[in-house]
């Protein structure tokens, strides 16, 4: 699998989940290789597109580390630790996001 299909692959099972995750009142990105996703959660439930907006937090990571983290093969707080994973903005924020990866 390309990388670009593999993001688009997250983007799919994040906008399927995103409906079982409670709204969390702000915008949060993840660059992913090349591929922009939105999480609005700003409304009554959360949005997932593919967009380059402004968010409150951007978590930007390779999709081999999102595929990682979602298998459980690497430990969230670890691969920040190490630079697998950048994230700018509301620390808070990502914290709480877990449940959509």
């Amino acid at each position: 699998m390309s990388d670009n299909s593999l993001s688009l692959a997250i983007f799919e099972d994040m906008k399927n989940q995103a409906p079982n995750v409670k709204a969390f009142g702000a915008k949060m990105k993840f660059v992913i290789d090349e591929t922009s996703i939105m999480i609005d959660g700003t409304g009554d439930s959360n949005q997932v597109t593919i967009d380059d907006g402004d968010a409150d937090c951007t978590i930007t990571a390779s999709a081999d580390t999102i595929k990682a983290l979602r298998k459980g093969e690497l430990n969230p707080m670890m691969a920040v630790m190490t630079g697998k994973i950048k994230i700018k903005g509301d620390m808070g924020l990502a914290m709480k996001l877990q449940s959509l990866i």
